[in-house]
């Protein structure tokens, strides 16, 4: 997709389950949106100026927090257009 459209800019953002501090969580989202950006930009030679992390932290779950499953869910990365 990035390939193909080299006007598309992204946002990587990161999500956690809502297990442990709030802080915490929003840092952890943090570092695994910046990992998914360093990884296409290293690995697949995007352009860094095309991709911004952020970390959402626990806010916005896609699925309940009560079973391992759905905390799983909610460990994520999701790829948004800028």
């Amino acid at each position: 997709m990035l390939k193909t459209d080299a006007s598309l800019k992204l946002y990587a953002v990161g999500h956690t389950d809502n297990i442990g501090q709030f802080a915490h969580n929003v840092k952890l989202s943090q570092k695994r949106a910046t990992s998914v950006v360093n990884s296409l930009v290293g690995k697949y030679g995007i352009d860094a100026s095309r991709l911004i992390p952020f970390g959402a932290g626990p806010v916005a779950p896609v699925t309940a927090n009560k079973t391992e499953e759905g905390r799983g869910k909610n460990r994520r990365v999701e790829l948004v257009a800028q």
